[in-house]
């Protein structure tokens, strides 16, 4: 009896393949993480191929852990993180240059030459919802083109792929050279700056202007069908490739943001928040990204605003690679509650720029307020504080565009097991933070999508009836004591603008 179904969860740091009952409770996971390679300052590349080998292992693996077998799967589904861009031959199956991930900022020479064509940052976004910036794609098929010998001619000849990290998964899971399936969906399409977000469509003009031939890129299918069926050799041997959604699509669907002005913040690598605008896209005049949030089979495109935020959990990852002043993530939250504040210091992390609700690529980090009186306790502790801090940025622009307040909020992803960051985001936003039971929500709505196209859930009511609340948080904090904090850290954001100089 096919009683689970498996979601592969292709992330910034790690791949992991979840399994998942019919209740939304994990059966099992594996996980493998993969080299950061960092070739210069602003660079951030992953090698494809690690990532493949590691997803055949995590698929494995969870099978292994549940005491599982094939058979006992009734479909899978992928998520993955968006933007990250991968370029392979057809013929031989070899990406001819590392993932170049999304924080990596080596094209904002591009995308200030893509401006300059007219209408500056702005150009794409009454097509695509999205402003110029190094964050996405479509620039980085560009440099990948322009810079790697050899790679103009080759696509130009129709032998070059791209795809985000969902498509490299799914293409060499259903056969690669032997037939893979070459495909996406729109949540991951629209983060292309190529994609119209009307017609779900390539932009012809768009990739024009970015020198992609239309031949290398994937077919736009749902977010939820059938695509076609795992290759024969390996875990999950001719099974259902039925749903994709980028990361944080997915975590939104698995939260069950269903319903037009829900919204959920995931803190992970980044932070993203999403907000579902219905059927009906809403334009952004501040600051954040009119994206798909989920399309199902034959329904009506779903639409979102999403805040993107470059470092949180990064930021903590940073303090104890580069600077060893914890040897374990979870650590932070005992050295950040063994002072009562932040001692005066802000840190803003724009280690690869800043993205919403400012999109500035001259901005580098910066820790200000440093007197003799801070101490690695207050620095823990404004680093978590970042994260708070730039999640209300976000979501003070979209209740300016959305016209409506934020209620509460869905919190999930790693850093949400944090109960001090969880209560000092509660005081900073002045609404309560709900975390669900199963935080891990991001490879669950990627279950659900594949799920769902193959009948094992029958509607959107199931994923609704599945979601509980595990704990929430209440503010606080003084509004007068809030609002201080809040202008202060503003001011602090900026000290980090104009930092980097045109080297042209």
């Amino acid at each position: 009896m096919n009683n689970y179904v498996a979601a592969i969860d292709q992330g910034t740091t790690s791949t992991r393949c979840m399994i998942f009952d019919r209740t939304g409770s994990v059966v099992s996971v594996d996980q493998r993480e993969h080299e950061q390679i960092f070739p210069r300052a602003g660079w951030v590349e992953h090698d494809p191929e690690e990532v493949w080998r590691n997803t055949r292992e995590v698929c494995a693996g969870a099978l292994a852990k549940g005491d599982l077998v094939d058979s006992d799967i009734v479909a899978v589904g992928i998520t993955n993180q968006r933007e990250t861009t991968v370029v392979w031959d057809r013929n031989t199956g070899k990406p001819v240059y590392n993932a170049i991930v999304w924080q990596d900022t080596r094209t904002d020479r591009i995308a200030t030459e893509l401006g300059a064509l007219g209408g500056g940052q702005e150009r794409y976004r009454a097509v695509t919802g999205l402003p110029l910036a190094t964050y996405f794609s479509g620039p980085k098929v560009k440099w990948i083109l322009d810079n790697v010998d050899g790679a103009r001619a080759k696509a130009e000849a129709g032998d070059l792929l791209f795809g985000n990290m969902d498509t490299w998964v799914l293409w060499n899971a259903t056969g690669g050279t032997d037939g893979g399936l070459h495909v996406t969906d729109p949540t991951n399409a629209s983060r292309t700056l190529l994609m119209d977000l009307d017609t779900l469509t390539w932009n012809e003009q768009n990739a024009a202007d970015m020198g992609i031939p239309m031949s290398m890129l994937p077919e736009i299918r749902s977010s939820s069908e059938v695509y076609g069926y795992i290759r024969q050799r390996g875990a999950f041997a001719g099974l259902p490739l039925a749903g994709i959604l980028g990361d944080q699509q997915a975590a939104t669907f698995g939260q069950a943001c269903l319903t037009p002005g829900e919204a959920k913040n995931t803190y992970g690598t980044g932070n993203f928040v999403l907000l579902n605008t219905g059927t009906e896209k809403v334009m952004s005049e501040n600051g954040l990204l009119t994206t798909v949030c989920y399309k199902i089979g034959n329904n009506e495109t779903v639409y979102a605003l999403e805040g993107s935020i470059a470092v949180t959990g990064a930021l903590v990852q940073w303090l104890r690679d580069n600077l060893g002043m914890i040897s374990s993530a979870p650590e932070i939250e005992r050295l950040a509650a063994a002072v009562d504040d932040n001692g005066g210091a802000y840190f803003v992390p724009a280690f690869s720029g800043l993205f919403a609700p400012y999109w500035r690529s001259d901005a580098r980090g910066a820790i200000v307020g440093l007197t003799r009186f801070v101490d690695k306790g207050h620095l823990a502790r404004a680093v978590l504080e970042a994260t708070a801090y730039q999640s209300r940025e976000v979501i003070d622009a979209m209740n300016a565009d959305s016209g409506v307040a934020l209620k509460s909020l869905k919190v999930d992803g790693g850093m949400v097991g944090n109960e001090l960051l969880m209560q000092f985001q509660a005081d900073i936003l002045g609404v309560p933070v709900i975390r669900p039971v199963v935080a891990e929500t991001t490879a669950l709505g990627a279950a659900y999508a594949a799920g769902l196209a193959v009948g094992f859930w029958k509607s959107e009511d199931d994923i609704r009836n599945n979601w509980a609340q595990d704990k929430q948080w209440e503010p606080r904090m003084d509004e007068a004591v809030r609002e201080k904090q809040y202008r202060t850290w503003k001011k602090a954001v900026t000290k980090t603008f104009d930092w980097v100089e045109d080297e042209s």
